[in-house]
């Protein structure tokens, strides 16, 4: 399973303009999770930096977040970033998430927007079980592709763009599934079920008014031309779906979030 998204620069960019909208989610899961000050995190699949410099921040001076990403590119921008902010308890390691190489245990093992796009998320959660110490906390976050077809349907132009996008997404293998996935793979790793919640972003702010059209336009090249000429000229597209937004006195809405977390028996 590759990675459809991709680590170009113009990603990186998208990933930074939607993590206002979603870090509050992810502080929310975060420490409802219980993970605080001075202990030592494990961030999987870290891409620019936002879920690993938001947890520095939980974790304080006295604390650590440790970083896998796999693509170089990424993880030289997610250090830059880390080094702007003034957070130095952030490491950020190029690695793949299905093999962390650690001699150490965590207190906690978090990532967002990851184990959906990994080919056996039960093996990397089983994995990485065995990082946790006694009475850690495992913490996930994936997306809900297809809410973006069920929020949007009463917007033609904004159905038909997550339609597509949905499709992208299946051909290259995402799980669709992930709220079954995640709620199976935490007791097949030896943790309790999770706790679960499902959170959408709505709104006008314009982060949220243009996150559809940003992922539209990132998944572009992997979309055939036949589909993409049912959406009309590219050019016009952003200006297009908010007319048709304001015209339907309606909000934009992003992706459903599903958010699990379970603490490691001991």
């Amino acid at each position: 399973m590759s990675y459809v998204l991709g680590g170009a620069s113009t990603e990186h960019e998208r990933l930074i303009r939607q993590a206002p909208i979603f870090n509050p989610l992810t502080e929310r899961l975060f420490l409802d999770a219980g993970i605080g000050s001075g202990e030592h995190v494990l961030d999987i699949g870290s891409g620019v930096g936002d879920v690993a410099m938001l947890a520095a921040r939980l974790v304080g001076p006295s604390g650590a977040v440790t970083c896998i990403e796999r693509d170089a590119g990424t993880v030289a921008v997610a250090r830059e970033r880390a080094k702007q902010a003034g957070l130095d308890n952030v490491s950020f390691i190029q690695g793949d998430v299905a093999n962390v190489p650690s001699a150490e245990l965590f207190d906690a093992v978090v990532g967002r927007f990851i184990l959906e796009y990994v080919p056996d998320p039960g093996g990397v959660v089983r994995s990485l079980a065995a990082l946790l110490g006694p009475g850690g906390v495992m913490a996930f976050q994936s997306v809900w592709p297809l809410s973006l077809i069920q929020l949007n349907s009463h917007l033609p132009l904004r159905a038909k763009c997550a339609a597509l996008m949905h499709r992208t997404f299946e051909r290259a293998d995402v799980h669709l599934d992930i709220e079954l996935v995640l709620y199976r793979i935490f007791p097949a790793a030896g943790l309790p079920s999770p706790n679960m919640r499902i959170e959408v972003a709505v709104g006008d702010e314009p982060n949220i008014v243009r996150w559809l059209h940003d992922l539209f336009v990132t998944l572009v090249p992997h979309i055939p031309k036949a589909e993409l000429n049912e959406i009309g000229d590219l050019d016009t597209l952003a200006a297009r779906l908010e007319a048709e937004r304001i015209a339907a006195k309606s909000f934009a809405a992003c992706v459903g979030v599903v958010s699990a977390w379970a603490r490691k028996p001991g």
